[in-house]
């Protein structure tokens, strides 16, 4: 007899599998494409400069102290780390989801039964001890251990715990991310700060120089050489000038609070050195092959991970078409005095039972669960190719662009040199009389140009090497 009980129990679970399971809607399969080109520029050479870490690669000790503090202070980055400690406690969580529930509890009531009922009948026929009757008002207290288990038949939780370490995992992967672009973006505004310096330092000896020969400009009005229109026109040039110091002054106090803010400090001033940027050689960066790509960009990573929480979230949702076996229990102690609450046998109290439920009728909740779990899993594909993608057209970008600034830095070095020496021709000129005052103000202004623009060269040269190092996944080592 208890086996053909069993039996039953059974086939009414098959049965119910067989139901659901042939209900569930296809599956949309698609597999993401890792793919990319053999190399950037024809070359095998697998030297890669995203390996070394910061510090090996930054090697001015004030750029460093700032990046070290920023990695420690920055509040963007504290953030982050708290998501990752919920996203771990998330797993936590999960991961006791497919272990039995229990807990302990107790509690107190009166119950009243009708003398006109079945119960109340059968409690007026019945002594609670010899001479004493059942009476119509009875207390009720009890204590003992609950337990609830769902039992994992299709793998449902724990496939949801998988999800949860993968979601945790990209968590690390988007703080390293974080932490690449942090570095990043600290070098480049302290690059910039360097060359606003040095373009400031420019400024100033051009208005020396400006001042001279607005000097000698009065001294040849007053011996009649010149009229008054040439004296007014180095003032204007003068004023213009000074001008656009303010301007690049103002510009250091907000590229060295930018930084200040990077590092989690109020204003405050930056150690530098702003002497040697014109001195400054870029180095030569190793860029290596696109398929350590997969492997050094924390973001692609990131987009691995999220791509396999989303697959493995589809699983869960497609388990929820499936029965699930609950089991409860209870053992305990039950009286209606406490005196009599421990006096085993007569007072324990035991159940065991459990349920096996699957969904037959009015799907559309779990049937839309499912479905959005497919759409999230596609979506997730290609954003794993976007990231792929996006990835090797910022590194082929830079290495065009280090190789393009190269160029123009050396055009624009002679520049500057011939208009340098064309200033002290045009000046001796006018001084004697066989050259145009504009000459002299239009050979001023072409070198004070020429001379920010080369400082501007340089800085993009920098921040090319900074950007091609994040590009290549550097930076969060």
């Amino acid at each position: 007899m208890f086996k053909k009980q069993i039996y039953l129990c059974l086939g009414v679970a098959c049965l119910s599998f067989a139901i659901t399971a042939c209900k569930t809607p296809a599956l949309i399969v698609k597999t993401q494409n890792k793919a990319v080109p053999a190399s950037y520029n024809n070359s095998q050479d697998s030297t890669n400069s995203a390996t070394n870490a910061w510090r090996g690669y930054f090697t001015d000790q004030n750029l460093s102290a700032l990046i070290d503090t920023a990695l420690y202070n920055n509040q963007e980055l504290n953030i982050t780390l708290q998501e990752i400690q919920i996203a771990n406690n998330e797993v936590f969580a999960r991961s006791g989801a497919y272990r039995p529930f229990v807990g302990l509890g107790g509690g107190a009531g009166i119950d009243k039964v009708p003398r006109y009922t079945s119960q109340g009948a059968a409690d007026a026929a019945t002594e609670i001890r010899p001479g004493v009757e059942t009476p119509e008002v009875l207390p009720n207290l009890y204590f003992g251990a609950t337990a609830s288990w769902e039992v994992d038949i299709w793998h449902k939780l724990r496939n949801a715990k998988k999800s949860a370490v993968s979601s945790y995992l990209a968590s690390i992967e988007g703080k390293n991310f974080q932490v690449t672009n942090l570095v990043a973006e600290v070098a480049n505004s302290y690059y910039e700060l360097l060359a606003l310096d040095t373009q400031l330092d420019i400024i100033q000896r051009n208005l020396v120089i400006l001042n001279n020969a607005l000097s000698i400009t009065k001294q040849e009005k007053e011996a009649a050489k010149v009229t008054e229109l040439a004296v007014r026109r180095f003032e204007a040039e003068v004023f213009k000038t000074q001008s656009l110091q303010y301007e690049i002054q103002q510009k250091v106090v907000e590229t060295e609070n930018h930084i200040n803010f990077l590092v989690g400090r109020f204003p405050q001033h930056v150690q530098r050195n702003s002497q040697s940027f014109n001195d400054l050689i870029p180095p030569k960066i190793q860029a290596g092959i696109p398929s350590q790509l997969l492997a050094n960009r924390p973001d692609i990573r990131q987009a691995e991970w999220n791509l396999q929480a989303a697959k493995l979230d589809v699983a869960v949702a497609k388990a929820n078409f499936y029965p699930s076996l609950n089991l409860r229990g209870f053992l305990g102690v039950m009286a209606y005095n406490p005196l009599y609450l421990f006096s085993t046998p007569q007072s324990l109290i035991a159940s065991l039972a459990g349920d096996l439920v699957g969904p037959v009728i009015n799907k559309n909740s779990i049937t839309a669960t499912y479905k959005s779990a497919n759409a999230k899993q596609i979506q997730t594909v290609y954003n794993y190719e976007k990231t792929v993608l996006n990835a090797y057209i910022e590194v082929a970008n830079q290495l065009s662009n280090i190789d393009n600034l190269s160029k123009k830095y050396d055009s624009k070095n002679n520049q500057v040199q011939a208009l340098t020496q064309s200033t002290s021709i045009s000046l001796k000129l006018f001084t004697s009389a066989r050259a145009d005052y504009m000459e002299v103000l239009l050979t001023q202004r072409d070198v004070l140009e020429a001379r920010m623009e080369l400082i501007e060269t340089r800085m993009q040269q920098m921040h090319a090497l900074v950007n091609t190092y994040r590009a290549l996944g550097g930076g969060w080592r």
